[in-house]
């Protein structure tokens, strides 16, 4: 859960720093797409694991 949170906390003061630098933006874009590929993968693989 802490990765999940980390990630997310990332993309978003990428996503923030972006509107001032725009590579950031691009960069905090490709972040947040690589989450979303290894989020829908893991949900795909049979769930979660203890």
């Amino acid at each position: 859960m802490i990765p999940l949170l980390l990630v997310l906390l990332l993309a978003l003061v990428l996503f923030g720093a972006g509107f001032a630098l725009h590579v950031l933006w691009w960069v905090a874009l490709a972040v947040l797409v690589l989450w979303l590929v290894g989020f829908v993968a893991r949900g795909a693989g049979g769930g979660r694991t203890r």
